[in-house]
């Protein structure tokens, strides 16, 4: 029963990333089936771009916006959901849409209404106000990030909702007898027993930071001067346009790892057994 899974996973999952490693220690062009053997040039070489640590910084302020704003908003939709009686199903499905909507299509779309004439702009413009959302080194990438922040909201929030749909009963009405008030009860018991909820999320959003493709590369192409370039986007031009399949895989090889320890610094600092009693 398991083997057509174990089947797509050699073929699709370990074969490419065998593959992949394997090619960071060469040179290669893609076109012509010659390699040659580099060994370590391709991981020294990217210590030395200056697009790796642009990246880098753009990743990183990607993440300082988008991890705790998906987070805050994510979960305030959550507790509106959880409060809901009727038709929660239905409002928790239109708060999915976005997360379902295809990243191209939404990308024309906010490009469209926020750029410089767009209509977000046209509204301000009433009151005096014209924010160069996309055109501006210092708010490009925070306003990708809103965006992503939009698309991942309902996804983020259903995780919230399962987590607090989880949460026993008979501990809020404990605590509602013992006279804590609702800021208390949401302060030392909603928050704490959610611990695995923020976990997931911080995981998944963290991992998102250092993927992110679609949006800047559809919005604003990596500009305005870099401001939006992002390691993706880098590993696609390195390999597909600039055809350094060796160094775009060292590139991939190399924010994989980063990513990863992010992710394991994440987990071992705010993961904590959740015990009902």
């Amino acid at each position: 029963m398991v083997i057509p899974y174990i089947l797509f996973t050699i073929i699709f999952w370990v074969y490419p990333l065998i593959w992949g490693i394997l090619i960071a220690f060469k040179k290669w062009n893609i076109i012509s089936p010659v390699t040659e053997f580099v060994g370590l040039d391709n991981f020294i070489k990217i210590l030395h771009d200056p697009l790796f640590w642009i990246s880098f910084k753009n990743t990183l302020i990607f993440m300082v916006v988008f991890v705790p704003l998906s987070i805050i908003c994510s979960l305030m939709v959550a507790l509106l959901l959880n409060r809901i009686k009727l038709l929660r199903s239905f409002f928790s499905l239109g708060y999915l849409m976005s997360y379902v909507s295809a990243g191209v299509a939404y990308s024309i779309v906010f490009r469209l209404l926020f750029s410089g004439d767009g209509l977000i702009n046209s509204w301000l413009g009433k009151v005096g106000i014209t924010i160069p959302w996309f055109s501006s080194p210092k708010l490009a990438m925070v306003s990708i990030a809103f965006i992503v922040v939009w698309k991942f909201l309902g996804y983020y929030s259903l995780i919230f909702l399962a987590g607090l749909q989880s949460i026993p009963s008979t501990i809020y009405e404990s605590a509602e007898i013992a006279g804590a008030s609702k800021w208390m009860i949401f302060r030392r018991i909603t928050v704490p027993l959610l611990n695995p909820s923020f976990t997931i999320i911080l995981i998944f959003a963290v991992i998102l930071s250092f993927n992110i493709f679609t949006e800047p590369y559809m919005i604003t192409g990596g500009g305005p001067l870099d401001s939006t370039q992002t390691f993706m986007m880098q590993i696609y031009y390195q390999t597909f346009t600039a055809l350094h399949a060796g160094y775009g895989s060292s590139f991939a090889i190399t924010v994989a790892i980063i990513s990863f320890t992010f992710v394991f610094i994440v987990k071992k600092t705010i993961e904590k057994d959740m015990i009902y009693s």
